[in-house]
């Protein structure tokens, strides 16, 4: 920067002076030499916003070194600090004190240059691509409070040992998410100044020590961390946030955890914490998020949670989940009176769900899923009339669906497979209108579907499987508008499948949505996949949103359907896959087959279809599961259609010839026979004919429905104001 140079221009003085009398003009020129450099008479409010040069060209060296596609630095030039983003300058000095360029999608090296910015107190660059390592001469800024590296991820190496030497005002430090090594930096243990550290999301590793300051916020998150619980005893009055969660801390939670007053966050999930939870293991009342999920934690559930009662409580989050806890749910959970989340699934709990369950009026969502659970749906779960998830699937729980629960109007997730209840759908279940996920599967149901599924509009997701229903299949059946699977298989449904109503379906009709799943899902294609994600808040309020990855797809299979396949089913783009085996569906296969371009499965094994296969099959480049076996196909497959990628998905067709090499006779697929017994004797019908088991291992039966809700891939964030 150049700097500006000023002249006094002095008149000339023609009248004699006197001895005693000084000339205005020496007086003007001993004020001006003596005036502070800082008072200066030329110093205007324009000049007290130039950036001062050292840190000018330090700024301008760094810009050059990083890839800056958005040209977010494009203001960075003249000498006005006011006009460069994200620079922030004394007032009085013009140096550099502040540097925030969050998610300006800036990449490259981390530039020294940085460390001439001796007088910067808050460097700001998260979310953006940087990588390599951190320059060690950044200990150089000794008036720097906030450093944050935060969600670069290819910033690697180890943190500086010197990072909590340097600067005795450091405050906040965030290098979250990125791939950091080693261990934690010693010198962090003794920062006193240090109120906030995030070290999450990185390849960190060592025994984790005692912090010797007062902390407020310290999240440790998804490193390779050991060791066992730190008391904190230097934080007791300070912390608000503790996240040690998916390291590998071992032993006991020792009861002086709960001598953290200010707590509101405590996460420990994903480690291998053992044993039972102490009984004077109390929390403070201002506990807002226990997460103690996906441990080796035994015993009883905790009685009691908070000191001053669990009526006193704050908890708006109870995850217990993936443990080896045994015994009843005690009654004093339904007394936390604020909880909004309740996940106790995947323990070894009895009895019966708690009557009283119905007090906890703000429940949002309800988890109790993969237990032991016995008796029927407590009556008085209407009273959470907030609920928005409702999951009890694989448990011992029976009686039948109560009508009451068309209270729950708000309810989207309604899961209770895997039990025993039995009973028809009531028809006041159309007071449901905002379900979404409806797992019923794998119960003792029955009746004919009724009405009142149609008013569940917003339905995403339904099974049915593995149940007694009967009757025909209703014309409204595919007539939602946002459905993506649909699985209705292993029931006594009758009749032919209703044609027309499929252009309803968005996701069934369009192949824009992006495949749903990988390969390796295949097997479990109709399966209930979601991620749950629970946001809470400092004002004590929670939000709570689910990501759907089930594949798009509708399963008839094993049924008593017959009459032929309607046209307008092979005419979905958006269909993933598609069963209808052991049906007695007859006729041709739809040669519009060709228009399922995103299908990946086709099961029609065990029917009486007939005529040739359609060539077009062939030309489906998704498809990677195929059954056609055991139906009255006939014609001549050729080689160079490719049907070898398909082994064992034509067996059981008499009349179906499958070349094998280009000019050579072709081989018929015609029915197994069991040794010393003809054909006659080993059929009894159609049915009996199916008990062969020659195709099982290219047969993909979609049977088994089960909620994939992992605790691991639900997100709970604490903002908090610091």
């Amino acid at each position: 920067m150049e700097q500006e140079r000023w002249v006094l221009a002095l008149p000339t003085c023609k009248t004699p002076t006197s001895p005693h009398q000084i000339p205005l003009s020496l007086l003007v020129m001993l004020f001006l030499l003596l005036t502070p450099p800082s008072l200066s008479i030329n110093e205007t409010d324009t000049e007290t916003d130039l950036l001062h040069p050292k840190d000018r060209n330090a700024l301008v060296l760094f810009k050059s070194q990083v890839q800056n596609p958005y040209q977010f630095l494009s203001s960075w030039v003249g000498s006005n600090c006011t006009n460069w983003t994200g620079v922030t300058c004394s007032n009085r000095t013009g140096r550099v004190i502040s540097i925030n360029l969050t998610g300006k999608n800036l990449s490259g090296l981390v530039h020294p240059s940085l460390c001439k910015l001796l007088f910067l107190e808050t460097l700001i660059l998260p979310h953006n691509s940087f990588y390599g390592s951190l320059p060690p001469c950044l200990c150089k800024l000794m008036n720097l409070k906030t450093l944050d590296f935060g969600h670069n991820m290819g910033l690697n190496g180890t943190v500086p040992p010197c990072i909590g030497n340097f600067s005795m005002t450091l405050e906040r430090i965030d290098l979250s998410f990125n791939s950091f090594t080693g261990e934690i930096p010693e010198t962090l243990y003794y920062l006193k100044s240090l109120k906030y550290l995030d070290l999450s999301h990185n390849n960190l590793q060592g025994n984790l020590g005692d912090f010797g300051q007062s902390l407020v916020y310290l999240n440790l998150e998804s490193n390779s961390i050991s060791g066992t619980l730190p008391c904190l005893s230097a934080s007791v009055e300070s912390i608000w946030v503790l996240n040690l969660a998916n390291n590998s801390i071992l032993g006991g939670i020792p009861s002086c955890i709960s001598s953290l007053r200010e707590l509101r966050q405590l996460n420990l999930s994903f480690n291998g914490l053992k044993y039972g939870i102490s009984p004077i293991l109390l929390f403070s009342d201002k506990l807002v998020v226990l997460d103690l999920s996906f441990n080796s934690l035994s015993g009883l559930l905790p009685r009691k949670i908070a000191e001053g009662g669990s009526e006193k409580s704050g908890l708006l989050l109870l995850d217990l989940s993936h443990n080896q806890f045994s015994g009843d749910i005690p009654l004093t959970i339904t007394e936390l009176k604020s909880l909004q989340v309740l996940f106790l699934s995947n323990n070894l709990l009895t009895g019966e769900i708690p009557e009283r369950i119905g007090n906890l009026t703000y429940l949002q969502v309800i988890d109790l899923s993969h237990n032991l659970l016995s008796g029927s749906i407590p009556l008085n779960i209407v009273g959470c009339f907030q609920l928005l998830a409702l999951i009890l699937n694989n448990n011992n729980l029976s009686g039948e669906i109560q009508p009451e629960l068309d209270a729950l109007d708000s309810l989207k997730i309604l899961d209770i497979s895997n039990n025993e209840i039995s009973g028809a759908i009531p028809l006041t279940l159309a007071g449901c209108k905002s379900l979404e996920i409806v797992d019923f599967s794998y119960n003792n149901l029955s009746g004919a579907l009724n009405d009142a599924i149609t008013k569940w509009v917003n339905l995403r997701f339904i099974s049915l499987a593995q149940n007694k229903f009967s009757g025909a299949l209703p014309t409204w059946l595919f007539s939602f508008q946002v459905i993506q699977t649909m699985d209705l298989s292993g029931n006594k449904f009758s009749g032919y499948i209703p044609d027309g109503n499929f252009n309803f379906s968005l996701k069934f009709n369009s192949s824009n949505f992006g495949t749903t799943t990988s390969f390796e899902q295949l097997p479990i294609l109709q399966s209930l996949q979601m991620k749950l994600s629970v946001i809470v808040s400092d004002i004590n309020e929670l939000g709570f949103n689910y990501h759907l990855f089930s594949a798009v797809g509708i399963d008839l299979s094993r049924n008593l359907l017959h009459g032929e396949i309607p046209v307008s089913l092979f005419g979905l783009h958006g269909l993933e896959y598609l069963n209808l085996s052991y049906n007695f569906l007859d006729g041709k296969v739809p040669t519009s087959l060709n228009n399922l371009s995103s299908l990946r499965a086709l099961d029609l094994s065990h029917n009486s279809l007939s005529g040739q296969i359609p060539e077009n099959i062939s030309c489906l480049g998704n498809l990677t599961l195929l059954n056609l076996s055991y139906n009255c196909f006939s014609g001549i497959l050729p080689k160079k259609q490719r049907y070898s990628r398909f082994p064992g998905a034509f067996a059981g067709n008499p009349d179906l010839c499958v070349e094998e090499s280009p000019g050579e006779a072709c081989q018929t697929k015609g029915l197994p026979t069991v040794p010393n017994k003809n054909f006659e004797e080993e059929t009894d019908g159609p049915i009996s004919i199916w008990v062969f088991c020659i195709s099982a291992v290219v047969s993909f039966y979609f049977g088994i429905i089960t909620l994939f809700c992992s605790a691991r891939t639900r997100n709970y964030i604490l903002q908090t104001k610091l």
